[in-house]
């Protein structure tokens, strides 16, 4: 078993990396090879930022696009998408205009517009989890864990049935998301602690 951290200029690596090593026997490989990440067992798209600079990383990658729906979508890989790295699951980012994302997720990332209008943006901080579905990514993780956000702009899912998980700030929004061989969190496992940990062991076992 290996697991391929895509590099595309953004996302906090190190970090990401570290988290996989220390519940992780096998290889964890930071990379912008296409094929290592065609070799890997589990995939793992971070990102830090701006959706549509992130979405132009990606792009800028040669290959790299391709080889994600090769493993992902037609090969049915395990895929976890971290904070902008979920989102560009989605059909469109309205950050800085419209921008495609790779609609593997059908729905669109929007602005955070809470009802209390005290509440800063951006949602940044230790905050609750809620509405956890049954998932095997997040088996062990109860209602009300603490996860740990940084965001303006969040993931509005088109069908509910994608939804595993969310937070309150000012009203619901996103935490987790995932259909069939993926899987992806607003928030960030690596900086999550223990919740984050488990996550990340339940991902390295998942057999979807």
């Amino acid at each position: 078993m290996s697991v391929a951290i895509i590099d595309y200029g953004s996302g906090n690596l190190r970090s990401a990396a570290k988290a996989f090593e220390h519940v992780c026997d096998d290889q964890v490989l930071v990379t912008s090879d296409p094929s290592a990440v065609r070799a890997a067992s589990h995939i793992v798209l971070p990102g830090v930022g701006a959706f549509a600079d992130c979405r132009k990383g990606l792009a800028a990658v040669a290959g790299m696009e391709e080889t994600l729906h090769e493993v992902v979508i037609e090969g049915g890989r395990p895929f976890l998408g971290i904070c902008v790295g979920m989102q560009l699951m989605a059909s469109v980012g309205e950050e800085f205009g419209e921008t495609a994302g790779l609609d593997w997720i059908r729905g669109r990332i929007k602005a955070i517009e809470p009802a209390d209008p005290a509440l800063k943006i951006p949602h940044m901080g230790w905050n609750e989890l809620h509405g956890l579905h049954d998932h095997a990514v997040l088996d062990g993780i109860d209602h009300g864990a603490y996860a740990y956000f940084v965001h303006s702009f969040h993931f509005v899912p088109d069908s509910n049935d994608h939804l595993l998980a969310t937070v309150d700030y000012g009203g619901n929004l996103t935490a987790a998301i995932g259909r069939d061989n993926m899987v992806g969190t607003q928030f960030h496992p690596e900086k999550s602690q223990a919740t984050g940990l488990r996550l990340i062991e339940n991902f390295i076992k998942w057999k979807p």
